[in-house]
């Protein structure tokens, strides 16, 4: 994690304490979450911070999506969006036997599963502009 700039110590505890192979495919997933939020319009800036322990990315600036959280599950690692949100309903839809789903509120992978990038910027994007759809 030498590499790795994080603007929160304790966000950069919380991953410097998860276990591998569930911390590579939770970094992996951050990256991924940083980078959608740099290329989507109407997102802004990104906090990370620690919600429940875990880490979470919330659009506090423009209010433009719903949080996403990230944490090591048994055996694998998950995404989360709120459960009280369509964004895991509207994923599933998308793509209903790509992914492990757990209800309206997380995608589940395997530790040292690839994750599928182009599938996963619908899920990220989503949540991040949730707000801006639902308003329209």
């Amino acid at each position: 994690m030498v590499d790795i700039v994080f603007a929160d110590p304790a966000v950069a505890a919380r991953f410097a304490a998860m276990a591998e192979p569930a911390r590579t495919g939770l970094l992996d997933l951050r990256r991924l979450i940083l980078a959608t939020a740099a290329t989507t319009p109407g997102v802004g800036p990104l906090l990370e911070t620690l919600k429940w322990g875990q880490p979470a990315y919330l659009t506090p600036i423009t209010k433009s999506g719903s949080t996403l959280r990230l944490d090591a599950t048994n055996g694998g690692f998950a995404i989360y969006a709120h459960f009280q949100t369509t964004i895991i309903a509207d994923f599933q839809s998308l793509f209903p036997h790509d992914f492990t789903i757990e209800g309206a509120r997380a995608v589940h992978f395997r530790d040292g599963a690839d994750l599928p990038h182009d599938k996963l910027r619908f899920l990220i994007s989503r949540a991040l502009t949730y707000y801006l759809k639902t308003a329209s």
